[in-house]
């Protein structure tokens, strides 16, 4: 894209707060990652019908844009809708859906409650809270290799096919740090002890779809966990309770989210300049939170005054409006209205107004590294 049309197309979306559909040269997207990124994958593992602890599940999840939830964990889209959107993409279908359809235009392998690291790690170390499904960032992958032939013909077709793919590797490395800390005997200096496991699974995942023929991933990194109501709630306690000035967040979770972060742009950049003909591109998640809490009139949230650009949209009540008794979609737990004015959704996920934001500062900057649509 030019630069002076991708400068117009920038000031526009400021302007006026739109995802807007461009004309791209990518014909597919495939995405991997978390509940920051599934679009229904978690609700088909467990069944709809027997899902009493599947909160996205009920209402009022989707109740902004899909008018019913969708397994998506938002009241809305996700940062990866609005990507798909903005390239002309329908809205990626999960993985695990059984309809009869074609995922040549692209499919999100992301699973609510999925770590980089491997689920055999926590599960020999103890760690009671990870997901009983195994849904690692490997395991996506692994999906994702079984569905290349009916995708593509042959081994050469596939490199052909995915360099004109677009891969998001979504935001991953929040479950591993958050079931270490939910074990309640884990510092978070010692679960900081991880993180270049962490970063190393996505990178290694990074490389893997490079091999596989990919010339444009986008990695997410992860949002600033001491920024989230619910983890404000839980582990003020175990985190030593000190509050950034700014923003109001835990201190010591910051940092944490902060490391990984750096490292793992530093690592993809190393892993960029071995790859000269790929693109890899950082996403930040971090930032743009951060802007939104210290800022939030400026991005039409709720003031900070009261502390509410620190509450949850959907949640049960106390000082975060986060309560693990009610959580949202529980029955009886309602939303506050309008959920565009808050950034988080239920005290962990974004609303459909913060992921909107978040992905059009990835597609044009400021809050990618380089931006999606900066080159093709």
């Amino acid at each position: 894209m030019k630069p002076m049309l991708l400068f117009v197309l920038q000031i526009f979306m400021l302007l006026f707060n739109l995802s807007v559909s461009i004309p791209s040269n990518y014909t597919s997207i495939f995405s991997f990652g978390d509940s920051y990124t599934d679009t229904g994958n978690l609700v088909i593992l467990y069944g709809v019908s027997s899902t009493p602890g599947v909160w996205i599940a009920k209402p009022p999840y989707g109740m902004t844009f899909f008018k019913n939830p969708t397994g998506r964990a938002s009241d809305g889209r996700l940062a990866i809708d609005f990507i798909a959107e903005a390239l002309g993409f329908p809205l990626l279908p999960p993985s695990l859906a059984t309809t009869n359809q074609s995922f040549r235009q692209g499919v999100n392998f992301a699973v609510g409650g999925a770590t980089a690291l491997e689920r055999a790690f926590f599960v020999d170390n103890g760690f009671k809270a990870v997901s009983p499904f195994n849904i690692s960032l490997s395991v996506q992958l692994g999906w994702f290799d079984a569905l290349k032939p009916a995708l593509c013909s042959s081994p050469q077709a596939c490199q052909e096919y995915f360099a004109q793919a677009l891969f998001v590797i979504g935001e991953l490395g929040w479950n591993d740090y958050a079931v270490m800390l939910l074990a309640g005997n884990k510092s978070v200096d010692e679960i900081g002890s991880h993180v270049a496991e962490v970063v190393g699974k996505i990178c290694a995942a990074t490389e893997k779809l490079v091999s596989d023929g990919a010339k444009a991933v986008v990695v997410s990194g992860i949002p600033p966990l001491g920024c989230a109501p619910g983890n404000l709630a839980l582990f003020a306690n175990q985190t030593g309770g000190e509050h950034e000035p700014a923003t109001g967040c835990l201190k010591e979770l910051n940092l944490l989210s902060k490391d990984h972060n750096q490292q793992l742009r530093r690592a993809l950049a190393r892993l960029d300049a071995r790859h000269p003909d790929a693109r890899i591109a950082y996403a930040d998640f971090y930032t743009p939170i951060v802007d939104f809490l210290t800022s939030p009139d400026r991005y039409g949230f709720n003031g900070k005054s009261d502390g509410s650009a620190l509450k949850a949209c959907c949640g049960g009540g106390g000082p975060y409006n986060f309560d693990l008794t009610a959580l949202c979609g529980m029955p009886g737990v309602s939303a506050l209205d309008p959920p565009s004015a808050y950034v988080s959704w239920d005290g962990v996920h974004l609303t459909e107004a913060a992921n909107r934001r978040i992905a059009d500062g990835w597609l044009t900057g400021p809050y990618a590294h380089p931006p999606i649509l900066s080159t093709y």
